[in-house]
C-alpha cells in the first residue's frame, strides 16, 4: 500500500512539473514566434502548441507515466493529441459561455473562467492519460496491445 502511494505521488508531481514546463514553453515559444520573428498569431499559436504538446507527451511517457504499460508511440500520441484537443475545445467553450451568453466582459471574470477551464482540463487530462494513453500493466488495453502481457494473462 505504501508503494502505491509513493508511485501516485511520483506520478502526480511529475505530471505537474511537465505541465508547468510545457505551459511556459508554449507561452515563450508563442512570444518568440509572434513578437520577435513576425509569424502570424494563429500560426505561432499552432506551432507553439504542437511543440509543447510533443514535449509534454515525451515527458509524460518517459517520466510521469514511465512505470505504466507501453502500447505504441503512434497510438499513444494520437490519443494524447485527441485528449488535448477535447480539453482545448472544453476550455474555449467555458470562456465563450462566460463571455457571450452570460455577457461578462471583465478581464478578471474571463481570467477566472480561463483558470477554471485550465484546472478542469488538467484533471480530465490526468485521468484520461492514465486510462487511455498510458494504461496500467495488465489492463485490457495493455494486454490487447502487448502480446507478452496477453500471454501472461492466460
Amino acid at each position: 500500500m505504501r508503494q502505491g502511494w509513493r508511485l501516485l505521488l511520483k506520478e502526480l508531481s511529475a505530471f505537474g512539473v511537465v505541465g508547468v514546463a510545457c505551459f511556459f514553453l508554449d507561452v515563450g515559444l508563442f512570444q518568440l514566434l509572434y513578437a520577435h520573428m513576425g509569424t502570424g498569431a494563429v500560426t505561432a499559436k499552432l506551432l507553439s502548441t504542437l511543440v509543447s504538446m510533443t514535449v509534454a507527451y515525451v515527458g509524460h511517457r518517459y517520466w510521469s507515466f514511465s512505470h505504466r504499460a507501453r502500447t505504441g508511440v503512434r497510438r499513444e500520441y494520437v490519443m494524447f493529441a485527441v485528449i488535448n484537443g477535447v480539453t482545448l475545445v472544453l476550455g474555449l467553450g467555458i470562456v465563450a459561455l462566460v463571455r457571450y451568453p452570460l455577457g461578462q466582459d471583465g478581464a478578471l471574470v474571463l481570467q477566472a473562467a480561463n483558470l477554471g477551464s485550465i484546472v478542469l482540463g488538467t484533471l480530465i487530462r490526468y485521468f484520461a492519460y492514465r486510462r487511455w494513453v498510458f494504461p496500467a500493466h495488465g489492463s485490457a488495453l495493455a494486454r490487447e496491445r502487448d502480446p507478452v502481457l496477453a500471454d501472461d494473462a492466460i
